[in-house]
């Protein structure tokens, strides 16, 4: 039985699935990141990044201000980037992968081509993700960098001899878990319904409500593993209060891990239901 398993698998032509998924991933990327539609999604990624760098030549970066600065720095990653930034970039980038060609009448050129659907598809979902991960990471590295270069050594020390670079691998951990995660759920959605963006207000609201739920339903949320992430927790005040996500502390390999599991979960769901996936132009 094991034998067979195995002699199934290398059966398989790996180096033809490989090769059609980097093509594609190529021509996916060009259009996510050259493309005047993703102009938007530039904005989102590099918003904090402009006032953050008004705020260099502007303000005043004494020794009481580090402190603020590195506590605004947290509240942007964890209040802006999670809650909106990633969200809505994902919303943009990954929802226009599959139902973004069925509008535009494009998507059957790929059903028609002699490619497992399943390659499409987690060849889409490595383009999406590089994607995101590219605008978002570059403006996390260009926000930390911003923030901390107007104190000038004691800057440089707080970043080279101090925590300043953990907590930056930590942002960059939390961006590149909320690009997949967001990434995988925003491609199913794309699937299941004509227009995704209702059904993404609801997982906003979803992950908004998510602390009052029991625990179970608490490990279905992308934010509520990213909160455990970070490496300075700012508590929500007035407004951002409802975006603040309060859950029972967990190690942060768990986090990660549960995270991981979740968009393994929904990307194999994913591949199932492409695999039913049909088209009526007519319709849509």
């Amino acid at each position: 039985m094991t034998n067979a398993f195995t002699h199934s698998v290398m059966a398989q032509p790996w180096g033809l699935w490989w090769l059609q998924m980097r093509r594609l991933v190529r021509i996916e990327l060009r259009r996510n990141l050259f493309s005047w539609k993703a102009a938007w999604i530039y904005f989102l990624a590099f918003a904090p990044t402009g006032i953050i760098f008004i705020h260099l030549f502007v303000d005043r970066h004494t020794q009481s201000a580090f402190t603020e600065d590195t506590n605004v720095l947290a509240g942007i990653v964890q209040f802006y980037y999670i809650r909106l930034g990633v969200f809505f970039g994902c919303l943009g980038i990954f929802a226009r992968l599959i139902r973004g060609e069925m509008l535009e009448r494009s998507l059957h050129f790929y059903l028609l081509a002699p490619v497992r659907r399943e390659i499409l598809l987690l060849g889409k979902f490595v383009a999406g993700s590089i994607s995101a991960l590219l605008l978002f990471g570059t403006a996390i590295i260009a926000d930390f960098a911003l923030m901390y270069a107007g104190f000038g050594p004691v800057g440089s020390d707080y970043v080279f001899n101090g925590p300043g670079l953990a907590q930056l691998e930590a942002y960059l951990l939390i961006v590149v878990l909320a690009c997949l995660g967001y990434g995988a759920v925003f491609l199913l959605l794309s699937m299941m319904f004509r227009n995704p963006t209702p059904a993404a207000m609801l997982v906003l609201g979803w992950e908004a409500i998510n602390p009052v739920l029991p625990s179970l339903l608490q490990k279905i949320s992308v934010a509520s593993y990213l909160r455990h992430l970070m490496p300075i927790s700012v508590p929500g005040d007035g407004i951002f209060a409802l975006l603040t996500v309060t859950t029972e502390p967990v190690a942060k390999w768990v986090a990660v891990v549960g995270l991981m599991t979740l968009i393994v979960v929904v990307l194999a769901y994913s591949c199932f239901r492409v695999r039913r996936l049909e088209i009526r132009y007519t319709t849509e």
